[in-house]
């Protein structure tokens, strides 16, 4: 599944499943650009730290993904891409009524409104070459709901139904266009939550995650980031070429009940 002379960009990759896609992505080959908008000396430390485990091209380019117009200089700035993973988003939680607007439209923009927008910028690259590979990261949310995340679930049910459209207007172009659904991801974010569910639920590590954490994951068990990543290489290579318009739950079962 060598990647080799293609180049991915990513976005909302400095940490989590992102970093964990672009590092899988790199591993097979391919030059990476990592993107956040901070922009601080750590990012641009990891883009080189990337480029020297795996021998390849890394940066790092800054574009906050709540603003269309710096999605689409994303891409312009990284001189087109081979590889699209629209990955960046944020989370809110709270009743639709108390909902605040400010965050609705945030989550709106940052989990939706980009993949817009850089999908677009990239297409006509992608078109140009005859290859492409759209890898959107949606979640089990984007399948199926729960209580108090209404703009979240909007956004990645709408990823989904984005993924579906954009397959359907590439289709025998040489270009896929598909969406990962993970379930609960081991990230730094989530490790940091483990000991605060311990006292609140008064239990030890593994009884917290296994019946608090992950009782909707059948298996009981989290996804890795390196597994996410090695779904999206796969969607990459020759062997999904015709792979398309479609979801792929990496979610232990959950999606399953």
């Amino acid at each position: 599944m060598s990647l080799s002379g293609k180049t991915a960009i990513i976005t909302g990759s400095t940490s989590g499943i992102g970093l964990g896609i672009a590092e899988e992505l790199a591993r097979a080959g391919a030059d990476v650009v990592l993107n956040s908008f901070t922009d601080s000396d750590e990012d641009h430390a990891l883009a080189e730290k990337i480029a020297k485990e795996h021998g390849v091209t890394a940066r790092y380019i800054k574009a906050d993904m709540s603003k269309g117009d710096e999605c689409r200089a994303l891409v312009e700035k990284a001189g087109g891409c081979d590889i699209l993973v629209n990955n960046a988003g944020i989370q809110f939680v709270s009743p639709i009524e108390e909902f605040p607007v400010e965050k609705w439209n945030a989550i709106i923009a940052i989990n939706l409104s980009s993949a817009f927008h850089t999908t677009a910028a990239a297409l006509p690259g992608m078109r140009a070459k005859g290859w492409g590979r759209i890898v959107n990261i949606a979640s089990a949310h984007g399948l199926t709901a729960s209580p108090f995340k209404s703009a979240y679930i909007a956004a990645k049910h709408g990823i989904v139904g984005l993924s579906k459209t954009v397959a359907l207007e590439t289709a025998g172009q040489g270009i896929t266009a598909n969406a990962i659904c993970p379930g609960y991801v081991l990230t730094p974010l989530v490790e940091a939550q483990i000991p605060d569910q311990m006292k609140a639920h008064n239990m030890d590590r593994e009884t917290v995650i296994r019946e608090v954490m992950l009782d909707r994951q059948p298996s009981r068990q989290f996804a890795t980031t390196g597994q996410i990543g090695g779904t999206a290489v796969f969607l990459c290579s020759e062997a999904a070429a015709q792979i398309t318009g479609t979801t792929i739950s990496v979610d232990g079962g959950w999606t399953a009940m």
